[in-house]
């Protein structure tokens, strides 16, 4: 139906004596346009009762009709805010709870506009206050998300369950912890909505409003006894989210309540998560209530990093946080208890100051990696394409004598293999990785073009040694030699 149709012009102006001719002269008012709308659901969404009455009167089968969109006139009037159509249809006997094709019933969308006078006429005329709409969502999970409280205590007068769950087992209070809503949080403990309710991935609304630092939430759930030790599917506590998103203020509050044996379970430390994502004050916090610095993570969870990561320190080391290495050295952190040594890590980094700290606190200046096996020194493999930062590890006492410590002597050597200097190549599952020789090394096309220079540092730092056939051909290529 056009703007321009007279029956449509008629309806928008709540010409009644217009309708009532057309019906006279035999005109069809029950014939739907290719939309699937009806007069009928023109007068209730142009809000024009007298019409809507006259169409009620005429066509009685119809107040139920749906377009094709599946909206119905009660509907299309609930949505318009149009309480005197809607209340003229509900009385004629229309249907509350027709939802449309999104599965969104009137009342659902009264709540969501927050009409506190629709959602009570629905309500006495008996719409179903818990109907499942979208996914399982109610009219309460909707008010509750929109911290409406006029509304939530119409709908739970009218028998709305406080405990409904949607498709993914959330109820109308882990909505409120989720979305900040403190008043209606009251409102549904007040009603009795459980306080540790979990959703389907086991998260409790406590774990919900840490994650999303509702801090007034977060402190009211805990006064009303939530349980700060209820894992998620991930194994996580409240505590962990907190320290990962680095507030503070809700890590004071979960640490005198949670359990040390929980987080020992779970596989990763608090102080992992803050470390991670350089929160210096949280794992400030943490060291102060005296978490375990040399806390592995759990193998399960190392593995999920190419490295196979599994201390705090290394956390820190790897975001360059001087600050964050420091205090957790400071604190007691073992530099040498990573698959790869976090002075590896410094190294790469190019950061002294790092590097100083770790070999401060024992870390082991002449590092290896099990994974990628050398007859040398890993840490003089990681400095290699920086002379200077060579010579500071070499005046700081590393061993050079491993490098010249050839299997094949003067001999031939065989084609080299393909060293890689990057430590989270993982080698192959089948097979043993073979130990690289120095030699063998900087024979690689990446290091080849300083072998010479490399070779001249360290033969500084060594006694008499023997070179290979293979040194010797990089010592020789070596202008300056």
């Amino acid at each position: 139906m056009r703007p321009a149709d007279p029956l449509i012009k008629a309806i928008k102006d709540g010409d009644e004596e217009a309708l009532k001719t057309m019906i006279k002269e035999g005109k069809n008012l029950a014939e739907p346009n290719k939309e699937g709308w009806l007069p009928l659901h023109e007068a209730a969404y142009y809000g024009q009762v007298g019409c809507l009455k006259v169409l009620q009167r005429a066509y009685p089968g119809t107040i139920d009709q749906r377009t094709l969109q599946e909206e119905t006139a009660v509907y299309l009037a609930t949505c318009r805010g149009h309480l005197d159509c809607l209340l003229s249809l509900l009385q004629a006997g229309a249907e509350p709870d027709i939802s449309n094709k999104s599965r969104e019933t009137p009342l659902y969308k009264a709540c969501e506009r927050k009409n506190a006078e629709a959602v009570k006429i629905l309500v006495q005329h008996n719409a179903d206050t818990n109907h499942r709409c979208n996914r399982g969502w109610t009219a309460l999970h909707e008010s509750v998300s929109r911290n409406d409280l006029e509304v939530m205590q119409i709908l739970v007068s009218g028998g709305a369950k406080v405990e409904s769950k949607n498709a993914y087992g959330i109820t109308p209070l882990f909505v409120a912890a989720q979305s900040g809503q403190l008043e209606a949080l009251r409102f549904l403990a007040k009603y009795g909505a459980d306080i540790n309710t979990q959703a389907s991935d086991n998260a409790s609304a406590l774990y919900e409003a840490c994650k999303n630092e509702h801090e007034e939430v977060v402190e009211f759930l805990l006064s009303q006894g939530a349980d700060a030790n209820k894992t998620n599917k991930d194994g996580l506590l409240p505590l962990h989210i907190a320290s990962k998103k680095g507030n503070y203020r809700i890590v004071q509050m979960l640490l005198p309540v949670t359990s040390r044996t929980r987080i020992r379970r779970s596989g990763v430390s608090p102080l992992h998560l803050a470390a991670e994502r350089n929160h210096d004050e949280v794992l400030e916090a943490l060291l102060s209530a005296r978490f375990d610095v040399n806390t592995p993570l759990a193998p399960e969870r190392a593995r999920l990093y190419e490295d196979r990561r599994s201390s705090a320190l290394y956390f820190a080391v790897v975001n360059n946080n001087v600050y964050a290495t420091e205090l957790l050295l400071q604190h007691g952190a073992d530099p040498n208890r990573d698959v790869i040594s976090p002075l590896l890590v410094a190294i790469r980094h190019g950061c002294l100051r790092t590097m100083q700290l770790l070999l401060d606190h024992g870390a082991n200046i002449d590092a290896y990696i099990a994974t990628h096996p050398t007859a040398f020194p890993a840490t003089i493999m990681f400095a290699m394409k920086c002379l200077s930062l060579l010579k500071f590890l070499m005046d700081l006492g590393c061993d050079g004598e491993p490098c010249f410590s050839c299997l094949y002597g003067n001999g031939p050597h065989p084609p080299a293999p393909q060293p890689s200097s990057r430590f989270n190549d993982a080698p192959a599952a089948d097979k043993e990785p073979s130990v690289v020789q120095f030699c063998e090394f900087v024979s690689a096309p990446e290091v080849s073009r300083w072998a010479g220079p490399i070779i001249d540092v360290l033969l500084d730092y060594v006694g008499n040694v023997q070179l290979c056939s293979r040194l010797k051909e990089h010592i020789d290529s070596f202008e300056d030699w």
